[in-house]
């Protein structure tokens, strides 16, 4: 099968060797993703509600990259640096995917790449036909 990578064009795709998303048949997978906006500048600082957001709306650009949508998600995966904010973190999930209920899971981490981040979060998605 095919093999469809999509990149956000950060330096750091290709310095650690990875993709935004890689598509191979109906399957996509999105890479830990962050709330940094496209010049990779961190978008709500001390906001967890925030960055999950913005998290979500890079995993959803992504996912379109990939000939996708949010409505194709079957799995979620959110890292936390403080499981205290799961609520907000959580409210931000439900907001995009309160209807497609995708299995997820948050956990705590010890930190991110980036001291200032929050959350990151990854999406597994299943499409319908090949693309």
């Amino acid at each position: 099968m095919e093999r469809h990578r999509v990149s956000s064009g950060t330096e750091w795709e290709p310095r650690v060797g990875y993709s935004r998303a890689v598509r191979v048949g109906p399957h996509v997978r999105v890479s830990g993703t962050t709330a940094t906006d496209a010049d990779g500048a961190l978008v709500g600082r001390g906001d967890p509600y925030r960055q999950a957001v913005r998290a979500i709306e890079n995993v959803e650009a992504a996912l379109e990259r990939a000939d996708a949508s949010l409505a194709d998600v079957v799995r979620t995966r959110l890292f936390v640096t403080d499981i205290d904010d799961w609520e907000r973190i959580a409210n931000a999930h439900a907001e995009y995917f309160g209807e497609i209920r995708p299995a997820t899971s948050m956990v705590e981490v010890s930190r991110l790449v980036d001291p200032d981040m929050l959350v990151e979060i990854e999406a597994d998605a299943i499409v319908d036909g090949e693309g």
